[in-house]
Order: C-alpha cells, then sequence, then structure tokens
C-alpha cells in the first residue's frame, strides 16, 4: 500500500505529545506514543508512505529498512483496527 488515507469515522486527540484514536463506527480505541502519533500526523497531511518515510528519516537517527518496516507495521495495525483506508477507499 503506497498511500493511506485517515479513516472520516476516526476522532483523535492529542494527549501531551501521544495520540489516542477512536473509530465511531466499531468504537475501537487505539493509543500511538509520540513516534506513532508524529506518524498520525503525517498520514493527516495526505502523505504517501515514501514521502513519509523520507521525513520521517530527516527527523529520526533510524535506517531505512527499520524505520519503513516499523511504519508498515504501523500502518498495517491502522488499517486493520479501521482507522485508515487505502488510496481506494476501501478499509482493508
Amino acid at each position: 500500500m503506497s498511500h493511506v488515507a485517515i479513516n472520516p469515522s476516526v476522532i483523535y486527540r492529542d494527549l501531551a505529545g501521544e495520540v489516542v484514536l477512536l473509530n465511531l463506527q466499531s468504537g475501537v480505541y487505539y493509543g500511538l506514543d509520540a513516534v506513532g502519533a508524529r506518524v498520525w500526523q503525517l498520514l493527516m497531511e495526505s502523505r504517501g508512505i515514501d514521502d513519509l518515510c523520507a521525513t520521517l528519516l530527516d527527523e529520526y537517527d533510524v535506517d531505512a529498512e527499520t524505520l519503513r518496516a516499523d511504519v508498515e507495521r504501523l500502518v498495517g495495525e491502522l488499517t486493520e483496527k479501521g482507522l485508515v483506508i487505502g488510496a481506494s477507499g476501501d478499509p482493508h
């Protein structure tokens, strides 16, 4: 998946650098730490995964392969929970 978008049924709150997400359709809550919160912020800017990873590489001291794997894992979890959707609009 090269591009994802925030599910319009999700609300979020920033709590001291961490983010709490709520899918209003399913009632699922999900918490993100500071790095996950940064990924969420970039997703809200409608960034593609490649652009998102490039931005994070500039901000964090991590190798590109590890960062990409971590981002893809997080986006996969967010997709499974229905919090983000693929570019086609499908929640999976």
